[in-house]
């Protein structure tokens, strides 16, 4: 507890402006309010503090709103909801001295580092993210301290540690025994009843979410494959516990076993999903769960690791085998019309090229429209914010962002944001 209010006072002295009740006009060359609706001409948002109050067409004087109506002239720019990542890993960024850090890294430099990336994600667009995987005192704390405005961030979803089988993804690999023994978390299990146990573990230390590791892991430092590793009984006891307690589960799954086990168990978003099958969709039908597909890894983790020493021989192998399969089986999940929410893993990638991912939902079978779509509408679904996010209308919080061309017709522009608005607050312009 100590250590995160060490945390909590740092990462203050980058305090940022906090919205009031003052009346903020957008005026919006195009917007695209709701995505999957068609974009509209010269509008116009009225802002109150941080929530949108009314958009209408035309460019309306601000002074004719409020006497003192501040306004943002986006007049120039494509305009849209701010996007949302559902699968970040804020607190680190794979490089060659990913394994010397964890030696020398505090929780408390865990959790500033974690705020200059904060910063670059809010930056590059993104408004929202569900972190998935973290040291819960430090990505904890980065979340109050983006909710209190004492840094720029997005808003944070934060699952802390992953719920894992000893041995593993999500266990500790690679290192001595002394240092598996020490850096073990709280949250491996085995067994039903200990799943429940690290499930409520996980959900008193402040978990949003429930994080699992169904099935292996392409980074784990193991020749363990990337099959299921959770068993049925297990997954299915995390389900109705964490369910129980209000709180929604996500389940790393790459293999094609660990996917169909989670969807049976009642999973609400399966991420990765590089080896699903015509089963994995047909369950993903029948149970309305979302696949996060993290396509970024797939592209570049391949050109990382030459000369690089964090990857292994077993690691190689697994990137290799899951970076082809992912691809491919996105696509049909696709045409099959699977509820997609948009996620990149970042962290395994670098922190505010998270963009990137929408090229790649194109290039695999996505429209532009259906890719901004997951990233704003379905991901809000998810995480059980529609009345709040994910489209500009009144009542929403005002998240919103621009760029200089329309990303319907160069998806992109995406990569290059100009303007984020979060909160009713101008937090960036290019």
């Amino acid at each position: 507890m100590r250590s995160e209010l060490i945390a909590l006072t740092l990462v203050a002295v980058t305090a940022v402006a906090q919205a009031d009740d003052s009346t903020t006009v957008v005026h919006a060359g195009t917007l695209l309010a709701v995505p999957g609706q068609p974009a509209a001409d010269k509008q116009t948002i009225v802002i109150e503090g941080d929530r949108i109050i009314r958009v209408a067409d035309g460019f309306i004087d601000p002074t004719d709103i409020d006497a003192e109506a501040k306004l943002i002239d986006l007049s120039d720019k494509f305009v849209l909801p701010g996007l949302m990542d559902m699968h970040v890993h804020l607190l680190g960024e794979l490089g060659p001295n990913s394994r010397m850090e964890a030696l020398t890294m505090t929780t408390s430099m865990d959790a500033l580092r974690g705020a200059q990336y904060a910063r670059r994600t809010l930056q590059a667009g993104f408004t929202t993210v569900r972190d998935l995987g973290g040291a819960p005192e430090a990505i904890y704390a980065l979340r109050a301290a983006v909710a209190a405005g004492w840094v720029a961030g997005p808003r944070i979803i934060a699952a802390g540690s992953a719920i894992a089988a000893t041995g593993g993804h999500g266990d500790v690999d690679g290192v001595k025994a002394e240092l598996l023994e020490l850096w073990t978390p709280e949250t491996i299990c085995d067994g039903p009843y200990d799943c429940r146990r690290a499930t409520r573990h996980a959900v008193k230390y402040g978990a949003d979410w429930i994080k699992i590791t169904a099935t292996g892991g392409v980074l784990s430092d193991t020749a363990t494959g990337t099959d299921q590793q959770m068993t049925d009984d297990e997954l299915r006891e995390i389900m109705a516990t964490a369910h129980g307690l209000g709180v929604k589960v996500a389940a790393h799954a790459h293999g094609t076993n660990g996917i169909n086990a989670a969807l049976r168990a009642g999973i609400d978003s399966i991420d990765h999903g590089s080896f699903l099958d015509s089963e994995s969709i047909k369950l993903f039908k029948e149970t309305g769960a979302y696949l996060v597909p993290t396509l970024l890894p797939s592209y570049k983790i391949p050109a990382q690791m030459e000369n690089n020493p964090f990857f292994t021989d077993a690691i190689r192998e697994k990137a290799t085998a899951a970076s082809a399969a992912s691809k491919a089986n996105f696509s049909k999940a696709v045409r099959a019309d699977v509820k997609i929410a948009f996620g990149t893993d970042t962290g395994v990638t670098i922190h505010g090229e998270n963009a990137d991912e929408f090229a790649y939902m194109v290039e695999n079978g996505m429209t532009p429209m259906q890719a901004i779509y997951a990233a704003t509408v379905a991901a809000a679904d998810l995480i059980d914010k529609s009345d709040s996010l994910g489209t500009i209308e009144p009542g929403k919080l005002a998240d919103i962002i621009a760029v200089d061309e329309s990303p319907l017709a160069n998806i992109s522009s995406l990569e290059n944001v100009t303007v984020v608005i979060k909160d009713g607050v101008l937090e960036y312009r290019q």
